[in-house]
């Protein structure tokens, strides 16, 4: 593991932790391949593999933290992985307003996905489909997290 640079006590402490997580990341990455190509339950592999790609992205974040974290203490004037926020510039206008219709959209797809999962209701003990269909709310809930945190930053932008 690269030590940190010019770095503070805190930076130091916060990039051994996001970079040790990283490695359990990559451990369990490697578990749940194994369990989805060996078990036989068709429906375990499934989901698994579910899983696995959620387990993927979050690999790639803590990497994406740990790299930015980084660049930061480094004062590296390369773009870091995860870019600063900054100002939304001459878009803030159109990223809100489109930030707008996409929240709409979102809410609107969790008011039908509660519904389905309702009418799937007598199924769970049969099939994964509510659960499946639990999860994409789940989704949804983030979709709608991430665009009030633009739709909060872009606002601020046009102060």
């Amino acid at each position: 593991m690269a030590e940190l640079i010019g770095a503070s006590t805190w930076e130091a402490e916060l990039y051994d932790h996001l970079t040790s997580h990283e490695a359990i990341e990559g451990e369990m990455l490697v578990e749940y391949r194994d369990v989805a190509a060996t078990s036989s339950s068709r429906a375990f592999r499934y989901l698994s593999d579910l899983i696995l790609e959620d387990e993927i992205r979050h690999h790639r974040v803590f990497r994406d933290l740990a790299s930015a974290l980084k660049n930061d203490a480094e004062l590296d004037p390369a773009d870091p992985a995860i870019p600063h926020i900054g100002k939304w510039g001459d878009d803030a206008a159109t990223v809100l307003r489109l930030t707008e219709t996409l929240l709409e959209r979102e809410r609107a797809d969790a008011k039908e996905l509660r519904h389905l999962a309702s009418e799937l209701k007598s199924l769970k003990q049969e099939t994964l489909w509510q659960l499946l269909v639990k999860l994409m709310e789940m989704d949804t809930a983030k979709h709608i997290e991430i665009l009030k945190f633009v739709k909060r930053s872009a606002k601020k932008s046009l102060e």
